[in-house]
């Protein structure tokens, strides 16, 4: 993705957008952020993980076995937030791949978002230098940060990185502050849950710890089902067991978290926002087909704050 010209190194993807989509925001999935809004979805190939397990492979492996792909966008940042506004899209989401891969493409289209009034969000898988987050920061709305497990030989066994860089992205990202009100980067927690690799009880309580002591009982986290069918070298495990999420789900209420979330099931229970307090469904959802219930943010029967980001 980049390339050393006479001891500079060069972005080769800046403006040469493989995958350019106006998605629900939950598909990221943000289920507290702008929920049930749309967002404009970006990529260029590239990834700086190897995930054996990653569905999008074609386009974040593409070019590592020398197959390249032909079919690029051409496209500016400043095109990029015209297609937003346009497209009435209040974010823009930076996803698919890693953006790590394209920041400097990320960055100048961030920016001008900001001008425009629209949110920008990540989709990350959270290996990144602390100066990299520094500098996409004061532009950056929400993330969503792939916990793919809770071992240091996992990641690197079937991801090819370090888990220890993940940890210090999801801590710094919850304290650091964005725009002149000082307003905080929202954060959500995915993990794709992968049968015989990271479904243990361990992983689980490891993750959901992790998450309610140093992100807050606030963050969401969201256990998701794997499928062997459509990744790109795990064909041969089968599809994560629904009671397998669900102990998932366990642990993280067990743990104190507020809102925890089982995905690509569609019509579980497990999608639905519930008060933390009383109990009532606050947001509905079946896929992407979502009733919201709450007022304004709130539990529409106590009252209760659902830290939702409505705006």
């Amino acid at each position: 993705m980049r390339e050393n010209k006479d001891g500079k190194l060069y972005s080769l993807v800046y403006g040469k957008a493989v995958a350019i989509n106006v998605d629900p925001i939950e598909k990221k999935p943000f289920f507290h952020f702008l929920p049930g809004s749309y967002s404009l979805s970006v990529a260029t190939v590239g990834c700086n993980f190897r995930c054996l397990n990653c569905q999008n492979w074609d386009i974040s492996q593409g070019p590592k076995p020398n197959k390249p792909i032909s079919s690029f966008y051409d496209l500016s940042p400043q095109e990029i937030v015209k297609m937003a506004l346009e497209n009435k899209t209040p974010s823009i989401s930076y996803t698919y791949t890693e953006p790590t891969i394209f920041l400097e493409y990320a960055l100048d289209t961030m920016k001008l978002a900001k001008k425009a009034r629209l949110k920008n969000n990540w989709v990350t898988n959270g290996y990144q230098s602390k100066e990299s987050l520094d500098l996409i920061a004061p532009y950056l709305d929400a993330a969503n940060v792939d916990l793919k497990g809770f071992d240091d030989g996992f990641y690197q066994k079937v991801c090819g990185g370090r888990l220890k860089p993940v940890l210090e992205t999801l801590k710094r990202m919850k304290t650091l502050r964005r725009g002149s009100g000082q307003e905080k980067i929202w954060v959500e927690v995915t993990t794709l849950v992968i049968p015989t690799l990271n479904d243990d009880e361990k992983t689980f309580k490891g993750i959901a710890n992790f998450i309610k002591k140093e992100l807050g009982e606030e963050t969401p986290w969201h256990v998701t089902q794997f499928s062997g069918a459509i990744s790109w070298q795990l064909k041969n495990l089968p599809d994560t067991l629904v009671k397998t999420l669900e102990k998932a789900y366990q642990i993280g209420k067990k743990a104190g978290l507020k809102y925890v979330y089982t995905g690509n099931i569609p019509g579980h229970k497990g999608e639905d926002t519930i008060c933390p307090k009383c109990g009532t469904v606050a947001i509905d959802r079946m896929n992407y087909i979502i009733h919201r219930y709450d007022k304004n943010g709130k539990c529409p029967q106590c009252g209760e704050n659902l830290d939702l980001i409505l705006n």
